[in-house]
C-alpha cells in the first residue's frame, strides 16, 4: 500500500518536470539560438570532406577515364565543332538512332502522366469524400518498378532483334494502362493501372539505356544520355502548352489522359511495324545467305513453296 502510494505522488512530479522540459525546449527553439546552432552544424558537416584527398588518385586510376592534365581548347567554335562531329558520329548508328527516339518519346508521356496523375485521382475519387492512399500507391509502384528494373537483367533475349518489337508491345500495355485509369470509375483500378504504367516504363527504359550504352564509348555517354534526355523535355513543353495551357487548347483531365493514351498508342503502332520489318527482314536475309542442298536437281527449285 505504501509502495501505491508513493507511485502515486511519483506520477504528478514526473508530469511536472515533462512539461517543464516541454517549456524549455519550445523557448530554446524560439530563441535565436537554436538555428543558429542548426546553420553551424550544417557548416560544419557540408565542409568537412574526409574522402577528399583520396579522390583524385583514386579517379586518375589505370581503370577510370580521367586526368589531372588540363586541356585549353583553342576556341569555343572548335569545342562546338568537336561536339556536332560526335553527335553525328553516334546517332549515324540506326539501331542507336531508333531507341533514342523512343527514349525521348516515352520519357515525355511517361513525365506527363507523373506529373498530372494526381490531379486524375482527385477526380477519380474526391479526396473529401475517400481516404486516399496516393502516396503508399507511389510507394509501391516505386518498389516495383526497381523489382521490374532490376529483373530485366536476368533475362537472355537478343534486345538487338526483338528490341523494336519488346518497345512496340511493351508501349502498347502502356497505352492500356493509360485507357483504363482515364476512363475507369474504380480508384483503386485505377490505382493498379498506374503501377503497370509506370513499372512498363522503367522496364523499358532500363533497356534502352543498356542498348544505347552498349554501343556507345564511355566519353559519349553524356552526350547522348543528354541529347535524349533533352529532346524529352523538348516534347515535354510542346504536348504542355498545346494540351495543357490555357493559351493552348487548355483540355480538362479526362481529355488530357486521352491524348496521353492515344500518344502511347501511337508509338506502340510506329515500333510494333518498325519491329515486325526487322524480323522480316532479318529471316529474309538468313534465307538468302542458306546455300541450297547439293542433292538438289536444278528442276527442283520450282516446286519449292
Amino acid at each position: 500500500m505504501k509502495w501505491h502510494l508513493s507511485g502515486c505522488s511519483f506520477r504528478p512530479a514526473a508530469a511536472t518536470l515533462s512539461n517543464t522540459c516541454l517549456r524549455a525546449v519550445k523557448k530554446w527553439r524560439s530563441d535565436w539560438k537554436y538555428p543558429t546552432i542548426l546553420l553551424c552544424i550544417y557548416g560544419f558537416f557540408s565542409t568537412v570532406k574526409p574522402l577528399e584527398p583520396f579522390l583524385i588518385p583514386f579517379l586518375t586510376g589505370p581503370d577510370k577515364n580521367l586526368t589531372t592534365e588540363q586541356f585549353f581548347p583553342d576556341s569555343c567554335g572548335q569545342v562546338l565543332l568537336q561536339l556536332w562531329r560526335d553527335f553525328r558520329h553516334c546517332y549515324s548508328s540506326r539501331q542507336l538512332l531508333y531507341w533514342s527516339v523512343w527514349w525521348a518519346m516515352a520519357t515525355c508521356g511517361y513525365n506527363q502522366t507523373v506529373n498530372y496523375v494526381q490531379v486524375l485521382w482527385e477526380h477519380v475519387q474526391p479526396s473529401q469524400n475517400f481516404s486516399i492512399y496516393n502516396g503508399g500507391v507511389e510507394a509501391v509502384s516505386n518498389l516495383l518498378s526497381a523489382a521490374t528494373a532490376y529483373g530485366i537483367g536476368f533475362t537472355e533475349v537478343r534486345w538487338e532483334q526483338w528490341g523494336e518489337l519488346a518497345l512496340g508491345g511493351f508501349s502498347g500495355l502502356s497505352a492500356a494502362s493509360l485507357f483504363l485509369m482515364t476512363f475507369t470509375g474504380n480508384i483503386w483500378v485505377c490505382y493498379s493501372g498506374y503501377v503497370v504504367f509506370k513499372s512498363l516504363y522503367m522496364m523499358l527504359i532500363t533497356i534502352a539505356m543498356y542498348q544505347i550504352a552498349a554501343d556507345l564509348s564511355m566519353e559519349r555517354y553524356a552526350l547522348v544520355f543528354g541529347a535524349n534526355t533533352f529532346g524529352a523535355l523538348a516534347l515535354q513543353t510542346i504536348i504542355t502548352s498545346v494540351v495543357v495551357d490555357s493559351r493552348g487548347l487548355g483540355l480538362a483531365i479526362i481529355p488530357q489522359f486521352t491524348v496521353y493514351s492515344s500518344y502511347f498508342l501511337v508509338i506502340s503502332v510506329v515500333f510494333l511495324l518498325r519491329g515486325l520489318f526487322s524480323i522480316w527482314r532479318a529471316q529474309r536475309s538468313r534465307k538468302e545467305t542458306i546455300p541450297p542442298d547439293k542433292d538438289e536437281t536444278p528442276g527442283s527449285e520450282e516446286h519449292r513453296f
